[in-house]
């Protein structure tokens, strides 16, 4: 399956789906911005920091993206492409969280 970006503009125009659309494209798309900072860290600590607020906003993310499987907002199938990508990615940021901070420890 090719990757693709998923494009928030199917939940429609209602309230309650410009705030889930704006909440998940903002939580979404702020991992990617902050791994920037992680990668220009200026310590250890200050790099465990960044890896952490990129896990939070990807843990987010995941929760957003529960409330429009629940609420059946999107194609299923669709739904679980995204999902388990949104899960690779908070386990590949929990394994360097942990793995960042086992280092620090032997510093």
């Amino acid at each position: 399956m090719k990757n693709e970006i998923p494009n928030i503009e199917w939940l429609g125009v209602t309230r309650a789906a410009n705030h889930v659309a704006g909440r998940l494209l903002r939580c979404g798309t702020s991992p990617y911005g902050n791994h920037g900072e992680v990668e220009a860290a200026e310590s250890r600590r200050d790099f465990v920091h960044k890896l952490r607020i990129c896990l939070k906003e990807l843990k987010e993310s995941r929760r957003w993206l529960r409330l429009l499987q629940k609420a059946a907002l999107v194609r299923e199938r669709k739904m679980l492409a995204i999902l388990g990508e949104t899960e690779e990615l908070i386990k590949i940021f929990f394994a360097s969280v942990r793995t960042a901070e086992k280092n620090a420890d032997r510093d």
